[in-house]
């Protein structure tokens, strides 16, 4: 992210580089010297820090439930120091611009397509057909497109001038300044692309910015880089893409970044996202007393971030940063800010995290109103209750709460004010709620009228929370707003099937509990055989299709998913009968029977896995069909996430781990 910025005075935006060396508050460490002799081999191992169960969606190979484990996280490049030869910061490569941060980069060599860093040099040439880019055929097609081919269309429309004049909205012509071209070239910028109003402008530059930080060596935002030394006004609508969304993958990046906003403090004001979803802990060689003294991510410099990025919108953290989350940070997140609308604690449970917002919530500080309205304590278990008697009815408008596996208590939950209007609520594993209570809030609740995604899954060796009397009394009630329901790990019978079958007409997502079999789920997706009875009665009931295209069936054993009637012909469950269902989540002794029998592929399914999670997934052909990309997941394409999205992004990181892998 070394780039340049405009001077926060002047009448125009000016080029102004960053300094090489970082503040005074954080200093660089010294550039390390690589030899022939004390250069070491690049191993996954040595020079890349580890992703830790970092997960992302794969759509490359047009089959859902596909992920990528991010196995590395190479900033490093083919670079090992020991401890007393650390590398500098402006050393890592991470993105294009780092090249112009003072790092002396290799002489290109006649011929050279790649970056001078990378392995392939020298072994990489266009072949003796290659025609030039423009050239290639798509699709049987030359489909290529230049700015010059578009100009040459000769498409205008009726903003464009012509002959240096434009007729306005009474058809009266105005003389415009004509635009003349000096050899083939516009003048600074008068050129179309940068006379665009901002606004469309910054909208088409957005589409050029990655929220996950790429594998091994490919550089992040490259295109944003170029366009920051296209021109100067190009230069002042990236930066607003560039800034907007921050991702912090490691503690160099961060210094980096505190640098950069602590010399041009304009900058942290567009910062509306700072994503530690991303971050590694682990350095190159370095031990964790080493990295703390390097002093790049500690409680100090993330308070000092926060309070030069005044218009923060989202803050996203994760338990690798849950020790640096002091009491001041907390407090600083909670009072001042106030455009603060999303905050995830994901997975947050040391000691320090738990007595940083113990104090926080003991000084009787905090606001009567908080602006948050997405908040995320998932898997914090270390936290008491207080916390959530305490911030839950300061949120008025609080839309998304994803509280599972902590220690929140039926008091708490309705304590939410009546005010809120809740999308998305998570209460997996959550041992201390009583099931009555929960049916009570929402049914009675006017927060819980307007759930679309609702996740009451529980892990039967621990904890029971609704009984087979709840789910009875709860089933009826739910919103026709809803789209994911999750009752896995509660104890139902066949009984609960025909209240299931009004849901199964409006939501996508199914989480089944305990105790029902092959035969119960079979009705869901199939009309009930015409009975003698029924015949009498003269019913001609009209079948509804349902509308589920995920079905979790992970609580049913291998005898009571009977596999050698799911995979014959008398089954719908896996027939194209019972499209649109595309997916379907088996439990890990069903997984290890199922995983590579030819059943699965002869049926037209294939089998697919992510850590613990086991599915069955349709095979589509080449049309594709549905992307499974749904306003109400938050940028998630697949289906049974687990954790619910407080901000619009690409599944990655150690969010999409506690998505798709727990």
């Amino acid at each position: 992210m070394a780039i340049s910025t405009p001077t926060p005075t002047g009448s125009g935006p000016k080029l102004v580089p960053f300094p090489l060396r970082a503040s005074t508050e954080i200093k660089p460490n010294t550039v390390a010297k690589t030899s022939p002799h004390n250069k070491i081999p690049p191993t996954t191992d040595r020079v890349d820090r580890t992703s830790f169960s970092s997960i992302k969606e794969s759509h490359s190979g047009g089959v859902a439930q596909t992920f990528t484990d991010s196995k590395t996280s190479s900033y490093l490049r083919n670079q090992f120091t020991s401890e007393n030869e650390l590398l500098d910061e402006d050393a890592i490569l991470d993105d294009a611009a780092s090249l112009s941060s003072g790092t002396k980069t290799p002489d290109a060599k006649p011929g050279m397509l790649t970056n001078p860093h990378s392995m392939l040099h020298g072994f990489v040439c266009p072949c003796d057909s290659f025609k030039g880019w423009k050239g290639i055929s798509v699709k049987g097609r030359i489909a290529s497109k230049s700015y010059g081919d578009l100009k040459g269309l000769g498409m205008r429309y009726d903003w464009d001038t012509r002959g240096g004049e434009k007729m306005d909205v009474d058809g009266e012509e105005k003389k415009k300044k004509k635009i003349v071209m000096v050899q083939g070239r516009y003048p600074a910028g008068q050129s179309p692309v940068e006379r665009l109003p901002m606004e469309l402008l910054g909208a088409i530059i957005d589409q050029l910015s990655t929220d996950i930080p790429p594998n091994g060596f490919t550089p992040r935002n490259i295109d944003l880089m170029s366009l920051l030394l296209s021109s100067r006004g190009l230069h002042t609508a990236t930066l607003a893409t560039l800034y907007s969304q921050i991702t912090i993958p490691h503690s160099r990046i961060f210094r980096k970044f505190l640098s950069h906003i602590s010399a041009h403090p304009s900058l942290g004001t567009i910062v509306r996202r700072l994503d530690f979803s991303h971050f590694n802990p682990t350095g190159a060689g370095q031990t964790a007393r080493e990295r703390a003294q390097t002093l790049n991510l500690i409680p100090a410099t993330l308070l000092q971030c926060l309070s030069l990025t005044p218009n923060l919108r989202e803050f996203l953290a994760q338990e690798h940063i849950d020790d640096d989350l002091s009491s001041d940070v907390i407090k600083y997140l909670l009072c001042s800010l106030p455009q603060l609308k999303a905050v995830d604690f994901c997975a947050c449970s040391s000691t320090n995290f738990r007595d940083a917002f113990n104090s926080v919530i003991s000084s009787s500080q905090l606001p009567t109103r908080l602006p948050i309205t997405r908040l995320s304590f998932h898997e914090c278990t270390i936290l008491p209750s207080t916390i959530y008697e305490t911030l839950l009815p300061r949120l008025k408008h609080l839309t998304h709460l994803d509280v599972a596996h902590t220690r929140i208590t039926s008091s708490a939950l309705s304590s939410i004010p009546h005010t809120a209007k809740l999308t998305h609520l998570n209460l997996s594993k959550c041992s201390h709620l009583v099931g009555s209570d929960v049916v009570d809030f929402l049914t009675n609740h006017p927060a819980a009228k307007t759930l679309v995604y609702l996740n009451l899954a529980m892990d039967a060796k621990s904890h029971e929370m609704l009984t087979p009397e709840d789910l009875t009394n709860l089933l009826p009630v739910l919103p026709k707003t809803l789209r994911s329901l999750n009752l896995k790990g509660n104890k139902m019978n066949k009984d609960h099937i025909p209240l299931l079958l009004p849901l199964t007409k409006h939501v996508e997502e199914l989480g089944l509990g305990r105790h029902l079999d092959l035969t119960s789920i079979t009705s869901l997706f199939a009309p009930p055989l015409p009975t003698q009875d029924y015949e009498e009665e003269g019913e001609d009931e009209e079948w509804i299709p349902h509308t589920l295209r995920y079905i979790d069936v992970s609580d049913l054993s291998v005898a009571e998913l009977d596999l050698s009637t799911l995979f014959g012909t008398s089954c719908p469950v896996l027939a194209k009968t019972s499209e649109p269902l595309e997916v379907v989540e088996v439990g890990a002794d069903v997984w290890k029977k199922v995983e590579k029998a030819p059943a699965v592929k002869r049926v037209g399914w294939c089998g697919k896995e992510a850590g613990r999670r086991g599915w069955l997934v349709r095979v589509r052909g080449q049309e594709g069909g549905d992307s499974g990309t749904r306003e109400w997941k938050w940028g998630a394409s697949y289906w049974g996430m687990r954790k619910v999205p407080v901000a619009r992004a690409e599944v990655g990181g150690m969010y999409g781990h506690y998505m798709f892998k727990r």
